[in-house]
């Protein structure tokens, strides 16, 4: 008999959907971690990893899925539990590496105490970009020309384990989406001056990195992606097709064409 499914929600809408899809799953969430969960939440806190397992296997959860964003928390090694003790060093070591680092670092541990991991794709249906996917204005030559720009700096910098993002307008790279997020990202953009755009809008692609464990941390846009690409004046933006999570679909096609913007998804 299949055991239960357990979602460990941080910030952000894909928990909420990823519950709407899965009814009879655990909620968990963290103390300190906004979620926008209703019902009943567990709440638990990072330094007592050891309740947490304890809890899981209590409620007959044998499959977890990492849901919504977070920010490395801080920590307090006075309240370790003794298996958050025993797993600090191994955390400690992952943390001096990229995120992708870290978040396989945190599937191994979870699995080796007998928990599948799932990704969030795999439990909500239709949850990816489709490859073909065009919504809104229509890509220019310089737009194609500016996106294929922007993946070969992606493709650049994924050995590194660094950036889901990157933005290049008339070949010229306005930036690149680090730890601070998309929305500095798109922030940073916004505030760039004109002069070094080359007199061209500019486009936002977003993809993941090469090797990257697409259970935890797949990318993500949704409407307040589509606000930020248009308050930082770009034409649109390209997202890699089956690899990226479109949240809120609905209100995300209505935002790229209130906008005039162009969406597009691609085999990259």
């Amino acid at each position: 008999m299949a055991g239960r499914l357990a979602i460990l929600a941080c910030s952000g809408g894909l928990p909420v959907r990823i519950a709407e899809a899965q009814p009879d799953a655990l909620k968990l969430g963290f103390q300190g971690v906004p979620n926008a969960l209703q019902g009943d939440v567990h709440l638990h806190r990072f330094e007592k990893m050891g309740a947490v397992f304890d809890g899981l296997r209590a409620q007959g959860v044998d499959r977890v899925v990492f849901a919504g964003s977070l920010s490395r928390p801080p920590l307090n090694p006075a309240e370790f539990d003794p298996v958050m003790l025993g797993l600090a060093p191994r955390l400690m070591v992952a943390m001096q590496g990229g995120d992708d680092a870290l978040l396989r670092e945190v599937i191994a541990i979870f699995e080796e105490q007998g928990f599948a991991v799932m990704g969030a794709h795999e439990l909500v249906p239709g949850l990816t970009a489709e490859e073909g996917l065009c919504v809104g204005a229509e890509m220019s030559e310089t737009d194609l020309t500016d996106a294929g720009r922007a993946w070969d700096i992606l493709m650049a910098l994924s050995p590194l384990d660094v950036g889901q993002g990157c933005v290049v307008a008339g070949g010229q790279c306005l930036g690149i989406e680090t730890v601070q997020g998309t929305d500095a990202l798109l922030g940073f953009v916004a505030a760039t001056p004109e002069a070094l755009r080359r007199g061209v809008r500019g486009v936002y692609v977003k993809a993941a990195k090469r090797g990257q464990d697409l259970r935890v941390d797949m990318p993500v846009i949704g409407p307040k992606t589509i606000e930020a690409v248009a308050e930082a004046g770009l034409a649109g933006l390209v997202v890699e097709a089956s690899r990226v999570m479109i949240l809120e679909r609905e209100k995300t096609v209505q935002a790229v064409e209130k906008a005039g913007l162009f969406l597009s998804s691609r085999v990259l």
